[in-house]
């Protein structure tokens, strides 16, 4: 299937590993230009130069307020256009409530919440009709993750904000998707089970949990992410698409 994917233009942010990094392998792959961002300049020179010419890397942090602005300009500059974004954003500090500090509040939501919600405005602004705008969330959306008090805190407040703004940004032809991740076999998930006294055991009780019975792979988040970025998904805008191997069992 030809997912209409190429010579458009995409920023993905948290794009030098894990979630942000598939999403971006897959549009590369598909024939897209990708701007793709994270802290460290290193690794976001190292991330782009393995997808080659058609991915450009920048030194960007999601709370910075100047960020999108900066995002967009190279997109232009760099491929000569700007068609949609996926926010991704590392996962806040592990913890309970009792654990996490004021400091680590207000960090993560300075990155994880209003740093998507100045993206996604400054690409609203940007878009023309056939436009999307994407969010890496979490299962924690709809149910809360035993151990992730903040990002149980912040994820369904931004899947809120995605889906107001599906509404607003319906009428001009503009598209706004949601994915939500659960057991994805990435770094950070695997630094996730480590906390466990027994890592091996938490694996294997969470793939009893799945009915597919095994987490998934990032090559398959990033298909599902470049799908729902693709003009083959004209159609479909203020959903919210589990990608958990049928982890959840509600509609």
């Amino acid at each position: 299937m030809d997912l209409g994917l190429k010579d458009r233009v995409y920023v993905v942010t948290g794009a030098t590993r894990g979630l942000g990094n598939a999403a971006a392998r897959e549009l590369v792959a598909d024939g897209a230009k990708v701007v793709l961002t994270g802290r460290d300049k290193e690794r976001v020179d190292a991330a782009a130069a393995e997808l080659g010419p058609n991915a450009l890397g920048l030194a960007v942090d999601n709370a910075e307020p100047d960020a999108a602005a900066r995002l967009i300009a190279a997109a232009r500059d760099a491929f000569g256009g700007f068609d949609g974004i996926l926010v991704s954003v590392g996962g806040p500090p592990a913890g309970f409530v009792a654990d996490n500090t004021d400091e680590q509040w207000q960090a993560a939501f300075e990155s994880v919440f209003l740093g998507a919600v100045r993206l996604a405005r400054a690409a609203a602004a940007e878009l023309d009709a056939g436009g999307v705008i994407g969010f890496v969330l979490s299962g924690s959306v709809h149910e809360p993750i035993p151990g992730l008090t903040i990002s149980n805190g912040l994820r369904p407040g931004l899947a809120g904000f995605a889906k107001s703004l599906a509404d607003e940004l319906g009428p001009r032809g503009i598209r706004v998707v949601g994915l939500l991740p659960s057991r994805i076999d990435t770094d950070r998930v695997r630094e996730l089970d480590g906390l466990s006294a027994d890592p091996e055991a938490t694996r294997a009780a969470n793939e009893a949990r799945i009915p597919l019975r095994r987490y998934g792979a990032p090559e398959e988040f990033g298909r599902a992410a470049a799908f729902l970025l693709s003009p083959a998904a004209s159609y479909l805008t203020g959903i919210m698409l589990p990608v958990d191997g049928g982890m959840r069992h509600g509609f």
